[in-house]
């Protein structure tokens, strides 16, 4: 009996870690100083949103068409 009860209390408690607002500095705290020879400060936004260079693009290169190696002189047989 007391799983069932459980389960809508855990389930609730669950959904109120979706919630998503503005990010703001903490009460009483800032924003870390701007970078070096930056314009302006980055908002709290622009600090989380992650470039290019920190989430490349994903790559899939296919083979399309069969192609046969090259002879490797390095290849060689295990002794």
């Amino acid at each position: 009996m007391i799983r069932f009860l459980l389960i809508p209390v855990a389930l609730l408690a669950l959904s109120a870690c979706g919630a998503r607002g503005r990010l703001e500095p903490a009460p009483g705290k800032t924003l870390p100083v701007a970078p070096y020879g930056a314009q302006s400060q980055p908002t709290a936004e622009q600090l989380v949103t992650s470039t290019s260079q920190q989430r490349p693009a994903r790559s899939d290169e296919l083979l399309t068409t069969s192609q046969e190696r090259p002879n490797d002189p390095f290849a060689l047989p295990p002794r």
